[in-house]
Order: structure tokens, then C-alpha cells, then sequence
């Protein structure tokens, strides 16, 4: 499907974007009245000003909550089935505009419209997943000693705050508020500021699908504000987070200090791809690319630090070189366009930085390395290799086109490599050898492990992280049990008189 032209619509929609906070089911502007940009990261150039959600807003917001969560409530009378339907026509209405949503998002984010225009129909698949789960979440009888009735309850949490990040801002959307309204919750979002606008055309689009006023707020603006005032907030009972290691690390505390939310955090990762000499090698060089460079690197699970054996180490990265040049980089409503820009200058200039690290250190620039467009914030597909683990590339996270190819002698070198890092988001194995793979599969530390294959993730599969890649699991089963309080109840049974 094309992308459709935005300059009609746009214009008049630019009034409604902004006035982009959304509470009890209105549109409304921010108490303080300020505003900040939005920048189409192809030129560089303001889309349009949103208003600039704060600590009033968010408490705007969870009072909207708060109201739709009360025992007697709409929300919390519904059935649990009706919810189910709910979820299933919003996941019909992210189809039936995934061409315009997915056009929006190539503008305000900068990704190629063909995967954005792909991940509206993904995030629809999470959202009719969840949907299916909404009357099935219960508990159990259990058969404990004596003359008691015992059984449990799957209770919603309460109120979720949940901090999404620039990325994928659609799916990240769908991933953290499908759960958590299957489960019964109520939520405030805090889009990434660099990319408010699907989380709110969204807004639009839950309200069209009917669910009650207050169940989905969302407060636009930046992290010391109003992602501070959710993590803080005493009425918020669960906080939700994608995003650095770092501010996982102050959301944390933040949830700890004032009323011990519950947490679910998806964070940084610095994730190892390892290619065995029995791999099919052109199969290897090409997902290895596309494990690093998918979204401009922009993507927590990047197979970053790619392990190659000796043996084929030469010829993999004059291959890698080769199908890096190859790679289209440029305007992303181009659907032939590969990579699109960087999503703003800080990133830009963050990733350039790296890149500068990694020649002052010693590894071998082989190709990119500078940036790809007088305007906008496009950078080369950069390709270093003879990088060793010492390295800034090869420990921090770059989060941009840079792949990093490292050499290594056998399975026990590599699985210590591998684990050596304080991440633990994602790792990758090719080989035809079945028991080299289980066996790495067995011995990497690390929450998804791929076989022959990079990236693949279903609404259906757990994703989260080992170690400082965060805490809890998104998607699956595993990603509902994160949304609900389990209750035991234990009933006295009156016994006959003789």
C-alpha cells in the first residue's frame, strides 16, 4: 500500500494536533498553555507545536483514571467479553487507517512508510491477541487443609502509567495498553516527545471504538516532567517503560520512593549475533545487516555486536561491505527507501560521536561513517570491523546503522563474550549444527534467542530482557500476568450439625 499524501489533510489538521492532550475522552490544551515542536527528522523542519503535558496534566489525567476505575463504574461493570469487543474494533479501526497512521508516522518519526505502514497491521495482530484474553484471565481453586473454600482472583492493578518510546511508536503503544485494558485497567501514556503524534491519533481512534471516558488518557511531553510525575504519582499503582537503561534506572527508584508501583521495563541491550563457519553464509551476512540496521539501528534488541568464527571472518565482512553499499538510504516515503534518518539531532550527533570513538580506538572503518544528506538527520551504513571488546562501540549502545563484526575462535570463547556484558535483551546464533545452536541457545544469557533467523517477534512470544536489558515480560501470556493482582480468598464451610 502507498503512502498517501499528507498535505491536504494536513493542513487542517494541524489545528486539532495541537491541542493534543487527551483526558476523559476530550482533546484538551496543557494547564501551563505551553507548547513544544515536533521535527520531520527527513528535513529537519517543525511538523507542528503539541501542548506540553506536565505534573497538572498528569494529575488531570490520573483523576480521570481514578474516576473511570471506581467500583460501579461503566469500565468496571463491563463484562469482561465486552471488553474483548472492544479491543477487537479498535484493532479493526489501526487497520482501516494503517495508511494514513503509518503516512503520519513516517513524518513525525522518519522510518520508511513501507514499515511503518507494516507495523499498524502488526500492532492490530497484538491488539486482537489481547483482545481474545480479556475473559479469559481467572484463577483457581486450590485444595488446602481443613474446611475452607480457597480460591484466587486475577484483579486489575488499578491505574497504569506507561512511558513509550520514539522507536516504534505505534507497536509500543498497542504493547502496552492492549494488556493492560484486556486486565481491566485504567492508563496514562506519556508518548515519546520526539513522537506524539500516532499515540494521539490513536486517542481518537479508542474513542471511536467506545471504550468509556478516563480508561485511556494521554499526556505528551518530556521525562523530567511528565514522566517524573507518573513514576512519583501515589494514585498510579503500576508503571510501564520502554526506553535507556538509565531512566529505567530512575523510574525504578522513583516507583520504589513513593508507593512501590509495580514495574515492567524494557531496556537497553547490546545484543550478540554469532555466526559459525558452517552457517550458510549469505543467509548470515544478510540478516546479520538487517539485525543492526533495521529502523536506522534505531531498536533495542539490534544485533549489535556481531561474532564471526576465524574461518570465514575475512570473507563475511568483504561480503558485509559489499551489501552495505548496496543499502537505499533516503526519503522514506520512497517504498524503496531501506533506511530513512536518525529521529532527531541528538541521535545524529550521539551516533556520529560513536562512530568517532570506534576510529580513535582501533577498529577498522570499512565503510559510511559520516552523514548521507545535506538536510535531515540521515547517516551512512557504517560497517566497523576488527573491533574488540574493550571498545566504546562494542560495550555501549549506539542505537544507530553501525555494525560492529568482532572475530572469535570457538563456542566457549564466544558464549563468554557473548554473556560479558551488563545487557541481556536479545542474542542470535547462525549454524547447521543442531547442537552448536542448543547448545548456545542453553548458555547465552539473554530473554530471546534466534536460530537461523533475527528480530522475529509475534504477539504471541514473551519479549523482555536479562540482566539491565529490565524487568517483566511484554506480549504473550507472560505479558498479561504483568497487568493483574493475584487475590486468594479462603472461605469458612459451616459444618453440618449431627
Amino acid at each position: 500500500m502507498k503512502p498517501i499524501s499528507l498535505s491536504f489533510q494536513w493542513t487542517s489538521l494541524l489545528h486539532f494536533l495541537t491541542r493534543m492532550i487527551f483526558i476523559n475522552n476530550e482533546f484538551v490544551n496543557s494547564v501551563s498553555g505551553k507548547v513544544f515542536p515536533t521535527i520531520n527528522p527527513a528535513t529537519g523542519e517543525k511538523i507542528c507545536d503539541v501542548q506540553e503535558g506536565d505534573k497538572a496534566d498528569v494529575d488531570k489525567a490520573v483523576a480521570a483514571a481514578k474516576e473511570a476505575f471506581k467500583l460501579g463504574s461503566p469500565w468496571r461493570r463491563m463484562d469482561a467479553s465486552k471488553r474483548g469487543k472492544l479491543l477487537m474494533k479498535f484493532a479493526t479501526l489501526l487497520e482501516r487507517d494503517a495508511q494514513y497512521l503509518g503516512s503520519l508516522e513516517t513524518l513525525d518519526n522518519g522510518k520508511p512508510y513501507t514499515q511503518a505502514f507494516g507495523e499498524c497491521y502488526f500492532s492490530s495482530d497484538v491488539v486482537n491477541y489481547y483482545a481474545g484474553w480479556a475473559d479469559k484471565i481467572h484463577g483457581k481453586t486450590i485444595p488446602i487443609n481443613g474446611d475452607y473454600l480457597c480460591y484466587t482472583k486475577h484483579e486489575p492493578v488499578g491505574i497504569c502509567g506507561q512511558i513509550i518510546p520514539w522507536n516504534y511508536p505505534v507497536p509500543m503503544f498497542v504493547w502496552k495498553i492492549a494488556p493492560a485494558l484486556a486486565a481491566g485497567n485504567v492508563i496514562v501514556v506519556k508518548p515519546a516527545e520526539q513522537t506524539p503524534l500516532t499515540a494521539l491519533y490513536c486517542c481518537a481512534l479508542l474513542k471511536e471504538a467506545g471504550f468509556p471516558p478516563g480508561v485511556v488518557n494521554i499526556v505528551p511531553g518530556y521525562g523530567p516532567t511528565a514522566g517524573a510525575a507518573i513514576s512519583n504519582h501515589l494514585d498510579i499503582n503500576k508503571v510501564a517503560f520502554t526506553g535507556s537503561t538509565e531512566v529505567g534506572q530512575i523510574i525504578m527508584q522513583a516507583a520504589g520512593a513513593s508507593n512501590v508501583k509495580r514495574t515492567t521495563l524494557e531496556l537497553g541491550g547490546k545484543s550478540p549475533n554469532v555466526i559459525f563457519e558452517d552457517a550458510d553464509l549469505d543467509t548470515a551476512v544478510a540478516a546479520a545487516q538487517e539485525a543492526v540496521m533495521t529502523n536506522a539501528g534505531q531498536c533495542c534488541v539490534a544485533g549489535s555486536r556481531t561474532f564471526v568464527q576465524e574461518s570465514i571472518y575475512d570473507e563475511f565482512v568483504k561480503r558485509t561491505i559489499e551489501k552495505a553499499a548496496t543499502r537505499k538510504v533516503g526519503d522514506p516515503y520512497d517504498t524503496a527507501t531501506e533506511q530513512g534518518p536518525q529521529v532527531d539531532e541528538e541521535q545524529f550527533n550521539k551516533i556520529l560521536g560513536m562512530i568517532e570513538s570506534g576510529k580513535k580506538e582501533g577498529a577498522k572503518l570499512n565503510c559510511g561513517g559520516s552523514k548521507a544528506a545535506d538536510k535531515g538527520y540521515f547517516i551512512q551504513p557504517t560497517v566497523f570491523s576488527d573491533v574488540t571488546d574493550n571498545m566504546k562501540i562494542a560495550k555501549e549502545e549506539i542505537f544507530g546503522p553501525v555494525q560492529q563484526i568482532f572475530k572469535f575462535k570457538d563456542m566457549d570463547e564466544v558464549l563468554e563474550r557473548a554473556n560479558s556484558t551488563t545487557y541481556g535483551l536479545g542474542a542470535a546464533v547462525f549454524t547447521n549444527d543442531i547442537n552448536k545452536a542448543m547448545m548456545f541457545s542453553q548458555g547465552v544469557q539473554a530473554g530471546t534467542v534466534w536460530i537461523n533467523c533475527y528480530n522475529v517477534v509475534s504477539a504471541q512470544a514473551p519479549f523482555g530482557g536479562f540482566k539491565m536489558s529490565g524487568l517483566g515480560r511484554e506480549l504473550g501470556e507472560y505479558g498479561i500476568t504483568q497487568y493483574y493482582e493475584v487475590k486468594n480468598v479462603v472461605v469458612k464451610i459451616p459444618q453440618k450439625n449431627s
